[in-house]
């Protein structure tokens, strides 16, 4: 399956961008070249998990394991072009399934472990999956119990039963593997992936990606990282999205690095893999890098000496976070800004010198003029316009819709028609709100989402800056602002807010107070508060406002 077009595939080949290696390629050269360095290390915990023993695998045993993996999904009758659905957290065997996929050309579609029937069936819907491959047990939770009732006819592998049974060095038919591979040559511009929008806006799409596609994703991200040869890179975020595929996944055999597993997010197991694995380098979540920031003495009971970098992202960073982490900790942080679609922005130590930047604003990659070097800048082209006119916004200060396109974008959505997904002369519309900031003004703000401003009698107003100035709130765990409805006004806001431990939610009042404090105008000042014991997040971590907003409407 193939969704470049020839232009597009000269193109990019052309000019350097998209060449000729492969996922499984990647491998095969990694378990000649390293044979016996560490490829991938599961979470101490995994049978507990999963009740499936943790591996550790070299180069050479994962090929291995890949190959037989790949033999077994050919003897079960998959075809180049088939698609998996697959549910799994992050463990080996996902790891070699992606590797297996790869070299037989079937394509893997990876989902969260959080997702239940109604997503599964939507989800099958649109993608047709010739088989689902899953657990019977993730932390007491039949996933493939679920598969089956949700997706009738749809054959539902259950790993360790039907797939993936025994010795991961047991033998298999290389011969027939080998005589498939040559039959079946793998291209570069094959889809290997559809993974799926994480649908804060509406009904989840599937994204195809090829090799390529994620190569280029993957060199943005080694960029931005400063990733070196034969790193130790810790994946928490779960391996079915542009964070974990795109900054682990792919990077750890264009570097030859050990990939050490983690999922889902336990801090005192993630600090103790830190230091027991000499982790290099791994992304954090922004509430776990501010819990560090806030308590040195966490920080102080591990040695992190190995440790040189913490990517982070998703939502605005803290600066006093920043400051305490590379100036207490002496470790850099990385902003990464980037989605299933080929999104692809980052703010370093070097391209934002000041916490303040690096917090919150992003280069201009691609615009002309800018004082940026490296491939992400000469291969991106990204620019802001109005949502509805389609004019380009140049002056500062204005919001309006990040268009981007180059070699780490999408063709389109499965499925999909394609209308509004582009702009005319093909750069994606992204459907998040950003400004021109910065002195001089070279920089993005990201300011919201399309759908996500707040209209106030007139005056937009974007939940996620209000976000962050909350998040800075001593008695507060986590808050998120949405709209609800105001006959005068059209709508209003409200904050929600989980109290952190110990401490008692703040009053409404007292909390304006402490928003004017900060300089908050006051037309963006909460008119009402609720308390929840969390917040509505979807399995990337994001709130999703959506349903923040259809429960406060509902009470």
């Amino acid at each position: 399956m193939k969704t470049s077009t020839p232009e597009r595939i000269r193109e990019y080949t052309n000019r350097g961008f998209w060449g000729h290696d492969t996922l499984h390629g990647l491998l095969a050269n990694c378990a000649r070249s390293r044979a016996e360095q560490l490829a991938v290390a599961d979470q101490p915990n995994k049978a507990d998990l999963c009740g499936i023993p943790p591996r550790r695998l070299n180069f050479r045993e994962l090929q291995h394991f890949s190959g037989r993996l790949a033999s077994e999904l050919l003897d079960q009758g998959i075809a180049p072009g088939d698609r998996l659905l697959v549910q799994l957290p992050n463990i080996s065997e996902l790891v070699a399934l992606y590797y297996a996929c790869s070299r037989i050309g079937a394509i893997i579609s990876p989902i969260p472990v959080q997702y239940g029937r109604h997503e599964l069936q939507q989800f099958a819907a649109t993608l047709k999956p010739a088989a689902v491959i899953t657990l019977a047990d993730f932390r007491g939770d039949d996933l493939a119990a679920r598969a089956v009732a949700a997706l009738g006819d749809t054959p539902v592998w259950t790993l360790g039963e039907t797939i993936c049974t025994g010795d991961p060095d047991a033998t298999f038919d290389e011969a027939r593997l080998a005589a498939h591979q040559d039959a079946h040559p793998a291209d570069a511009n094959d889809i290997v992936t559809i993974c799926w929008t994480s649908g804060t806006t509406g009904t989840p799409k599937g994204v195809p990606r090829s090799h390529n596609m994620w190569i280029a994703i993957a060199r943005n991200t080694m960029e931005a990282g400063d990733y070196r040869e034969g790193e130790t890179l810790l994946a928490p975020f779960p391996l079915i999205n542009m964070a974990a595929i795109g900054g682990f996944l792919f990077p750890s055999v264009l570097t030859g690095s050990s990939l050490v597993l983690h999922h889902p997010m336990d801090p005192p197991l993630y600090l103790k893999q830190l230091q027991d694995e000499g982790v290099t380098f791994t992304i954090a979540p922004p509430a776990l890098l501010n819990q560090l920031a806030h308590q040195p003495a966490l920080w102080e009971m591990g040695d992190f000496s190995a440790l040189r970098a913490f990517g982070s992202g998703s939502v605005p960073l803290s600066p006093a976070m920043i400051e305490t982490v590379e100036g207490d900790y002496g470790k850099a942080i990385i902003n990464f800004y980037g989605s299933n679609e080929g999104i692809s922005l980052f703010s370093t130590p070097v391209t934002a010198p000041g916490a303040e930047y690096r917090a919150a604003l992003f280069p201009r990659l691609g615009v002309p003029g800018m004082p940026w070097q490296g491939q992400a800048h000469a291969s991106t082209v990204t620019r802001v316009i109005d949502p509805d006119t389609g004019r380009e916004i140049t002056e500062p200060g204005q919001a309006g819709e990040l268009c981007i396109s180059g070699p780490a974008v999408f063709d389109g959505y499965l499925g999909h028609d394609g209308e509004g997904v582009f702009t005319d002369d093909g750069l994606f519309r992204t459907g998040d709100l950003v400004e021109i900031a910065g002195e001089p003004p070279n920089y993005y703000r990201i300011v919201g989402r399309c759908k996500d401003i707040i209209n106030r009698g007139g005056m937009k107003i974007s939940p996620s800056d209000l976000d962050t100035v909350l998040e800075g709130h001593p008695d507060l765990a986590e808050a998120a602002v949405c709209a609800y409805p105001d006959p005068m006004l059209g709508e209003k806001i409200c904050a929600c807010v989980v109290p952190a431990a110990g401490a008692k939610a703040p009053t409404l009042e007292s909390l304006a107070a402490w928003l004017l404090e900060r300089g908050v105008a006051k037309f963006k000042l909460p008119e009402r508060i609720e308390v929840l014991d969390a917040l509505p997040r979807n399995p990337v971590g994001k709130v999703v406002r959506g349903d923040l907003q259809q429960l406060i409407t509902e009470d």
